[in-house]
């Protein structure tokens, strides 16, 4: 079975989430949204190795109420960069040398489900990338100065979600040559994409989605709340019912 990597990236700003905490920190029901992310990755079996990016601002504050829960789930912190290429670039460079994929997954989308997580690394596996994307249900509008300017042909348009996943040598060697393939990428898969590697995609699912603004975090804890609980096979999370981590 090939290794996998996990990167969670969670040291943005949170600039567009009103509150005291950034939206990575906020509760969902007793517990953390990272926690929630990480939760989905971490007891796979092909899941090695879990790294989750912080801003350096944050990380003396999250240990002290995380410490119990990332020695547990064997997680690894890496400082964040000042934009979120630099901090998986970051991430990149702690990679273990055995490490064969990276998935990338925004860790502020709790809700993806592990059906989604087998189909897109099992299409890395076969293609050597691939992402979760659904196909733009409605119509699109090009706006400018709240008017409409011109009506966009959604055919064979797709948003992109995480999952993202990559042959490591692939994200490495693209990562390398960032300078020279676009400084202005910001999207893993259209950096791979830059490099000349095509990008399988697996149809994603509605509900996974990212948390933005506050309104989002309400819509993925009814979305959670909404689906039957997993039966639990062997031991449980040790702070699964516990909210003293918030």
């Amino acid at each position: 079975m090939p290794k996998f990597a996990v990167i969670l990236p969670a040291a943005g700003r949170s600039t567009r989430f009103s509150g005291k905490e950034k939206k990575p920190f906020a509760t969902m029901d007793g517990r953390a949204v990272w926690l929630r992310t990480a939760e989905l990755f971490v007891t796979r079996d092909e899941v090695v190795q879990t790294i989750l990016l912080l801003a350096p601002g944050d990380m003396e504050l999250f240990r002290q109420r995380y410490t119990a829960n990332i020695a547990f789930m064997n997680i690894k912190l890496v400082a964040g960069g000042e934009q979120r290429h630099d901090s998986v670039a970051n991430a990149l460079a702690a990679l273990n040398p055995d490490i064969e994929f990276v998935a990338i997954h925004d860790a502020v989308r709790p809700c993806a489900t592990s059906e989604l997580i087998d189909k897109v690394f099992a299409e890395a596996m076969k293609h050597g990338a691939a992402l979760a994307a659904i196909p733009v249900p409605d119509t699109m509008k090009q706006v400018e100065k709240n008017t409409v300017r011109a009506t966009v042909p959604r055919g064979n348009i797709w948003l992109a979600q995480t999952p993202q996943v990559f042959r490591k040598d692939w994200l490495t060697e693209a990562y390398a040559r960032r300078a020279e393939l676009g400084s202005e990428i910001t999207d893993d898969a259209q950096l791979i994409e830059a490099a000349g590697h095509p990008v399988y995609v697996v149809t994603g699912d509605p509900a996974n989605i990212k948390i933005t603004g506050r309104s989002d975090l309400f819509l993925a804890e009814a979305i959670l709340k909404s689906r039957p609980k997993p039966k639990v096979v062997g031991s449980q999370h040790p702070f699964a019912d516990e909210d003293m981590w918030r």
